[in-house]
């Protein structure tokens, strides 16, 4: 039976939100090429690497070269260790998940990699993908913004599912999905690390975001620094600053404000901190029981 070719018409996949074991299945040991010589599809193996190619789909865009020359040293000196997620691709393979090991190890001049090969369709070479590069905080904030709006837009994906896949809250996929109305130009300075995604959040709204981006790298303003010069910039912004300064708690420091906003955008959660003279309590928010396992797997260290 054919897939629904409209994409509001496709069925939820139940691996949808379990992270990438149930999105890749269980896998078979595969020793001995097919006997047909066609691909094959399933199985783990070892196969050239120049028969493997990149996905043009692929989430992540920006690769450090420093950080390419790192990795290809290592594999250099002890293999690959994690195998390339691929899927037969003609008479290729397409990388699903692994595009840097893959460049890593072409880099280290190996013959041949190891590859956990799956037959999956478009959506599910996306979202593995996505799901990869983000448990390993691989992509900048606009690469995984663009993910999700492709996912939306192209697949039928809702918010919700979205924030179900990646463990993170629905206002998390949202707020990045928001930085995609900046100008390229702001764009930019969030790829290459200029400006933080807390900076880009505060400019999404702001009347002519690329000259404040430009003033908020030149006198190397905090996110805080930022938002209000973005507060100030509106029509009447100076005068709405004051009235939020004589409304807001007095106690209030910028200083947890700012740290639960850099907390929250690290986990994609609500976070609390209510601080006093002896001490305070921190108060993380979350919507799901997959929310709540991955944060007692960074707290334990058990992240993959």
């Amino acid at each position: 039976m054919t897939e629904p070719t409209n994409p509001a018409a496709r069925k939820p996949r139940p691996g949808l939100g379990r992270g990438l074991s149930a999105l890749l299945g269980d896998v078979q040991r595969v020793d001995e090429p097919g006997a047909t010589g066609q691909v094959q599809a399933s199985g783990v193996r070892q196969l050239p690497v120049g028969s493997l190619v990149p996905h043009p789909g692929q989430p992540r865009r920006f690769f450090d070269e420093a950080a390419l020359d790192d990795l290809a040293a290592s594999i250099a000196a002890r293999g690959l260790i994690q195998p390339i997620v691929v899927r037969p691709h003609g008479k290729e393979y397409q990388i699903v998940a692994g595009e840097r090991r893959w460049r890593a190890a072409q880099r280290a001049r190996l013959h041949e990699v190891p590859v956990i090969v799956r037959d999956l369709d478009d959506a599910e070479t996306l979202e593995i993908a996505l799901l990869e590069n983000i448990q390993r905080e691989d992509l900048n904030a606009i690469e995984e913004a663009d993910a999700y709006a492709k996912l939306i837009k192209e697949y039928g994906h809702s918010q919700e599912a979205l924030a179900k896949l990646v463990h993170k809250s629905r206002s998390h996929v949202a707020n990045l999905m928001r930085l995609l109305d900046l100008p390229p130009e702001v764009q930019r300075h969030v790829i290459d690390g200029t400006l933080t995604m807390g900076h880009a959040r505060a400019l999404v709204n702001a009347p002519d975001p690329e000259a404040l981006a430009a003033r908020v790298i030149a006198r190397g303003l905090s996110v805080r620094e930022t938002e209000k010069l973005a507060r100030d910039a509106k029509p009447g912004g100076q005068g709405a600053g004051e009235s939020r300064r004589t409304t807001r708690n007095p106690t209030a420091d910028a200083d947890i404000s700012a740290l639960e906003q850099q907390l929250g955008d690290v986990l994609g959660l609500g976070v609390r901190i209510a601080h006093g003279d002896k001490g305070g309590t921190l108060t993380i928010s979350y919507a799901s029981l997959d929310q709540l396992d991955m944060v007692c797997q960074r707290l334990s260290g058990d992240v993959i």
